[in-house]
């Protein structure tokens, strides 16, 4: 629909037409995700979703180095990677810094041995062989790795579709330097022609202000993603009943954040002492929980109205209506 009004005189007939100036606003009125399910139609999806994953089974997390475990991920099978690898940096999961008891962080996290970038290149290695044409891959990552990311992206064949920040709230204090308080969110995918990306709003930005709720007295991995943060990579990224890869599973956010989406997951984890916390979260949650159709996720016609009175003018003129 076009979203300009007014007169405007024609080069070629010296009549008017009737497109003129943009009204700031208007087509958040009009705007409908790209593709959206029912409750019922997104749980059909994940029933009757085909099992793709030959010997290895749907909704399960592997206890296993990702790239030894990829290699039984049959070709083409997984539609959506979600990444969060370790820093890169001198840390052992147990840092102060972090403002935490370290007697709630569960031992176990292994840091990078070798260098940050042939750690890189080996596990994405084998990420353009499992997902499919469609896919799309997210992997968060601190400034001070950042380059070799995109670097084993372009060496893979991955195309860079967009470069996100997460703006935090808990930068760890600084003397000669900013502090830093963001995290990158890279987007790749396989087929620059044919990934699947879902506008679910009228103006997705790519800075994500989302606070990191604290779990204080429970046992934890030594760094844990936002839900909501997770939430919105697979809402953007994915449709209900496809399959979600976390090479990298830490608590487990990326399986409560597909399971309760109606979306499959399948997950890599070396660290064993994590096992509990990963089966008590994904039983916390129940298939399809938390999902709702995208378009009741956005603002009503009432809360539009309030917030660009000019624009809702020109809509109740446009729908015909009195105001």
């Amino acid at each position: 629909m076009t979203i300009e009004t007014g007169e405007k005189e024609s080069k070629k007939s010296g009549k008017k037409t009737t497109r003129g100036k943009y009204i700031p606003n208007l087509a958040e009125f009009y705007f409908k995700p790209t593709h959206d399910w029912s409750v019922q139609k997104a749980k059909r999806n994940y029933e009757q979703a085909p099992d793709k994953l030959g010997s290895l089974e749907l909704d399960t997390i592997c206890f296993k180095d990702c790239v030894i475990g990829m290699r039984d991920i049959p070709d083409s099978s997984i539609d959506l990677v979600i990444a969060d690898p370790p820093f890169g940096i001198d840390f052992n999961g147990k840092s102060g810094a972090y403002n935490r008891k370290d007697d709630f962080v569960v031992s176990g996290y292994e840091e990078v041995d070798e260098s940050y970038g042939d750690f890189t290149l080996r596990w994405m290695k084998g990420l353009p062989r499992v997902i499919t044409e469609h896919g799309s891959v997210w992997v968060f990552s601190g400034w001070n790795n950042l380059e070799s990311i995109l670097h084993a992206a372009r060496v893979m064949g991955l195309e860079t579709l967009n470069h996100l920040i997460w703006k935090y709230p808990f930068g760890v204090y600084t003397r000669r330097k900013f502090v830093t308080s963001h995290y990158h969110l890279l987007l790749f995918v396989k087929n620059i022609d044919e990934y699947f990306f879902n506008k679910i709003e009228h103006y997705p930005q790519d800075v994500w202000e989302i606070k990191r709720r604290y779990r204080a007295g429970q046992r934890k991995n030594s760094t844990k993603l936002p839900l909501e943060v997770v939430e919105r990579c697979i809402d953007f990224s994915s449709k209900p009943g496809d399959v979600v890869l976390d090479p990298f599973m830490g608590n487990g956010t990326t399986a409560v954040a597909a399971k309760s989406s109606w979306r499959h997951f399948l997950g890599f984890e070396m660290n064993v002492n994590l096992k509990e916390i990963i089966r008590n979260q994904i039983s916390s949650v129940s298939p399809g929980e938390g999902y709702t159709p995208y378009a009741t996720r956005l603002p009503s016609v009432d809360e539009l109205a309030e917030r660009y009175p000019k624009a809702y003018r020109e809509y109740l003129k446009r729908e015909g209506q009195n105001e």
